[in-house]
């Protein structure tokens, strides 16, 4: 399909969407590790040592390197603890690593001056570098905001000269959860909100005649994260900037909620092109974050060649204004149509809702495939969601209940659940004797060659290139049609996103169940546990981000069904499109952490892993406490020494309690507001 056939909301965020190709940014020297330009995408990770205790974060740092971090990044919050950079970083050259560091500053503008001239990159967030968060709003005159900028402007330049004079990166961090009141009163709590806030930086970082950074565009909603960086592109190219660009979705939790909202937010963005430099936030130890980091990578390393061509940004030169070294930078695609599809806007796309199942405004559906099982037991049923009673001779629904088994030929010798449909290849469901929520799988010309059908769903396998043959031109169209979207791309997620584009621009409102079949070369159980929340997590959420999709099929045979099961739902809860379980926005812990993280979020999840719908946010500190949990519902924040702040929302309810009672207080909170349901027997 002609890319330049899909009709999209004007816009340019990376250089395709039918094909692999990097998007090009200016090469950044951070040590001797640069970033962008045609460098590898980099891998990193910041250390949860106290800054002060040098040993331990020295040794730290190096299982951080030693597990493939390529930078390694220190909190900074104050001046004692930017000195010791020089301490640590010296102790480090010792031992012969010579990772770049980089300092993590928030609120303390004395501080970063410190840590630019000890090491190789420095983090800001415009969001609190002499800037404020209160959660004020504020009504600003456009002369009082053009003010606010000229005094944010004049303590932010000392830091950029002392970058100039040191050779010291910067990365302009905006975190969704601490946008200023300044920022929140003008443009809300948006991806807008989020770029403009870095753009105010970095248009000063150019006045001043700096170009050494990068920049990011987090938050703890992949769906936020991947819009505010898309966005974040394409007002960089009007302006004609390509900064290299850090990936990341802050406080994504621990295990398999960690990986797969990883996935969901760093993998939609990698298939398109973008990213330079990538940091996976796990609440777990550090060196855990940069495997999982590298699996993501790694699969574009065999994608297509980096297309690099210079081009013309707003008609000037790709070395763009002010700068006289920018790098070559690739041309994105030109969108038109406004009315389909936005890549900056969540819609989901609009179907028919085919047997009052699937498809309209339901949620998406979950397929299993169990035609490989042994169907003589119904304790098998149990990995799809329905736990078998003997005692009872009944099926209870767990609240990741699958909503379609494909048996394919296979017959199973007991009743199944009387609310589960049942797939079967078209041959064999002919032969069904009873067809009550027996519903056929067809080929497509199967399909159009059938003289029986059901009246109920009809689902038919197809690809992409299926829409310019003549057999799909001859298909037959009713509310009972649902599409089984398959893909043996190597680029197979912008395969299937080309397909739903193409049927927006035929009108065709056929829901769709989106399949992805996955074969791992490792025996490994862990590592293709892992593999497989990462790959789908990319594949199916990249789409799901976007409005795509009405049901998801993933097929793993190496990999056990159970699994499958809940990577499913895990992927359609970290992509907010059905909720099945409790939500922790959980920080990866740093040096300004107040307490176990790991041990309080594995106890807070012990007791309220039942509140299903709930989100709740377990945050170290004050800096990423109460912003980046913006849409939880209740919060527990360190706000020192064994003292946690409890909240709900936005609001503090008790402060400085003491950590031993916080849990019991924070329940106590959820049952007077009527959110607490007693966990099952």
């Amino acid at each position: 399909m002609n890319a330049d056939a899909i009709k999209l909301l004007p816009g340019q965020y990376c250089n395709s969407l039918t094909e692999y190709s990097r998007f090009v940014t200016r090469e950044v020297n951070i040590g001797d590790i640069p970033m962008g330009g045609s460098n590898p995408i980099r891998i990193q990770s910041m250390t949860t040592t106290d800054t002060m205790d040098t040993i331990g974060t020295v040794e730290q740092t190096i299982r951080m390197v030693d597990a493939g971090c390529e930078y390694v990044r220190i909190t900074a919050p104050s001046i004692k603890e930017a000195n010791n950079l020089a301490e640590i970083k010296k102790q480090l050259r010792h031992r012969g690593y010579n990772v770049p560091l980089v300092a993590d500053i928030h609120f303390t503008p004395n501080a970063a001056e410190v840590a630019a001239r000890i090491v190789e990159k420095v983090r800001v967030n415009p969001g609190n570098y002499a800037d404020k968060k209160k959660f004020d709003t504020l009504d600003y005159t456009d002369l009082e905001y053009r003010g606010e900028l000229e005094r944010i402007f004049q303590k932010f330049t000392p830091l950029v000269n002392i970058c100039k004079e040191y050779g010291t990166a910067m990365r302009i961090g905006t975190n969704h959860g601490s946008l200023s009141d300044r920022i929140m009163s003008r443009y809300g709590d948006t991806p807008q909100g989020m770029v403009e806030s870095a753009m105010e930086f970095i248009r000063m970082c150019e006045t001043l005649g700096y170009y050494s950074l990068v920049v990011s565009m987090k938050s703890s909603n992949p769906q936020v994260m991947v819009q505010a960086y898309r966005l974040l592109v394409q007002t960089m190219v009007a302006e004609g900037m390509n900064y290299p660009l850090h990936l990341g979705v802050t406080e994504a939790g621990d295990g398999e909620d960690g990986r797969i909202k990883s996935a969901v937010g760093i993998g939609t963005l990698l298939e398109d092109g973008l990213g330079d430099t990538v940091r996976v936030s796990l609440t777990e130890e550090p060196e855990a974050e940069a495997p999982v980091a590298i699996a993501l990578v790694k699969r574009y390393t065999t994608r297509s060649k980096v297309a690099v061509a210079t081009s013309e940004v707003d008609g000037t030169k790709s070395e763009g204004r002010n700068s006289p070294h920018r790098a070559p930078q690739s041309s994105p695609i030109n969108f038109h149509s406004q009315d389909q599809h936005s890549p900056f806007e969540y819609k989901k796309r609009e179907t028919y809702e085919a047997n009052a199942f699937i498809g309209g405004h339901m949620v998406p559906r979950v397929v299993v495939d169990l035609s490989r099982a042994n169907l003589k037991d119904p304790a098998v049923m149990g990995d799809a969601g329905y736990l078998y009673s003997p005692l009872l001779d009944k099926y209870n629904m767990a609240e990741q209940s699958v909503d379609f088994v494909y048996l394919g030929d296979s017959l199973p010798s007991f009743d199944l659940p009387g609310n589960l449909k049942q797939l079967y290849n078209y041959a064999t469901w002919l032969k069904l004797t009873h067809k009550t929520l027996c519903h056929p799988v067809f080929g497509l010309q199967e399909y159009i060659d059938a003289e029986n059908k059901t009246s109920a769903l009809n689902l038919v396998r197809i690809k992409h290139a299926d829409l310019d043959t003549d057999a799909f031109g001859s298909i037959p169209l009713d509310n009972t049609l649902v599409f089984v979207l398959e893909t043996d791309e190597l680029h197979g997620m912008a395969d299937q996103r080309a397909f739903f584009l193409k049927l927006q621009n035929m009108e065709l409102e056929v829901p769709v169940i989106i399949k992805r079949n996955y074969t791992f070369d490792t025996e490994d159980l862990e590592l293709k546990t892992q593999d497989l929340q990462l790959f789908a997590g990319t594949d199916l959420g990249a789409l799901l981000v976007d409005g795509f999709g009405d049901g998801i099929w993933i097929d793993a045979p190496q990999v056990a069904t159970n699994i499958i099961t809940s990577t499913a739902f895990g992927i359609l809860q970290a992509t907010r499109s059905r909720i099945s379980k409790t939500e922790y926005i959980s920080c990866p812990s740093c040096g300004r952490t107040l307490f176990d993280l790991m041990v309080t979020t594995q106890m807070i999840r012990s007791r309220t892993s039942h509140l299903k719908g709930l989100k709740i946010g377990i945050m170290g500190c004050i800096v990423n406490g109460p912003g980046e949990m913006a849409d939880a519902d209740y919060g527990y924040v360190g706000s020192g020494t064994d003292k946690v702040t409890l909240y709900r929302g936005q609001q503090a309810v008790k402060k400085n309690i003491s950590s031993a009672n916080a849990l019991d207080e924070l329940i106590g909170i959820i049952k007077g507001d009527g959110n607490w349901i007693e966990p099952a027997e």
